[in-house]
Order: C-alpha cells, then sequence, then structure tokens
C-alpha cells in the first residue's frame, strides 16, 4: 500500500516552469513504477510520464517530449515533474500514480494508486 501527495501546481503564463512534486509513503517506494497523468475539464484522464524503480528508464507523451522531465529521489520517497515551456493545452489537474510491478506502462488503468491531484493553470 502506497499513499501518494501532490503538491507544486499553480497559476503560470505561458512560456514558464513549474515543478510537482509527489511525495509517497510506505518503505517499498524503491519498488514502485511511478507516473504522472492529468486530466483536463471535459476530458479524459491522460498519460504525461512515467519512470521505472531505478529512474533509469523514463517515457513521455508526445505532447510533452522534450519540455517535461519526469525523476525520482528513491531517498525521500519523492517523484518529480520538471515542466518548461509551458502551454495554455497543459492546463489539467496533474495526478501522480504508483504501480507495484517492474514495468511502466501507459495506462492509467493499470496504476492502482492515485493521489488527489494538484491544478495546473497555463495563461496565455
Amino acid at each position: 500500500q502506497v499513499q501518494l501527495v501532490e503538491s507544486g501546481g499553480g497559476l503560470v503564463q505561458a512560456g514558464g516552469s513549474l515543478r510537482l512534486v509527489c511525495a509517497a509513503s510506505g518503505r517499498t517506494f524503491i519498488s514502485y513504477v511511478m507516473g504522472w497523468f492529468r486530466q483536463a475539464p471535459g476530458k479524459e484522464r491522460e498519460f504525461v510520464a512515467t519512470i521505472t524503480w531505478s529512474g533509469a528508464r523514463t517515457y513521455y507523451a508526445d505532447s510533452v517530449k522534450g519540455r517535461f522531465t519526469i525523476s525520482r529521489d528513491n531517498a525521500k520517497n519523492t517523484v518529480y515533474l520538471e515542466m518548461n515551456s509551458l502551454k495554455p493545452g497543459d492546463t489539467a489537474v496533474y495526478y501522480c500514480a504508483a504501480r507495484l510491478v517492474a514495468a511502466a506502462s501507459s495506462d492509467s488503468g493499470a496504476y492502482p494508486y492515485w493521489g488527489q491531484g494538484t491544478q495546473v493553470t497555463v495563461s496565455s
């Protein structure tokens, strides 16, 4: 079992940056694949990025590739999402998610553990 709490969201102008933080409870954090997803109003939840337990492999949605960076600090039970060159289309609630298997996944249904979300709003 793991509990996830996101922070770092806010209002930013287009072209700006934000860093989202997901703090996880539980001693087995290192065993979890971690992911970030987002959901805009009226749209389905979509994959943003994922990282394997060691941090050796990361995967990104095409829409954020080159702008967003996912990373983790297993000593601090924390995963990060660095977001640069933000666009109004990035506006959404961002969710941290975890799954206790080795393989990364872009499928939200593959993640049983979710945080409450943090709002990111990008103004034009």
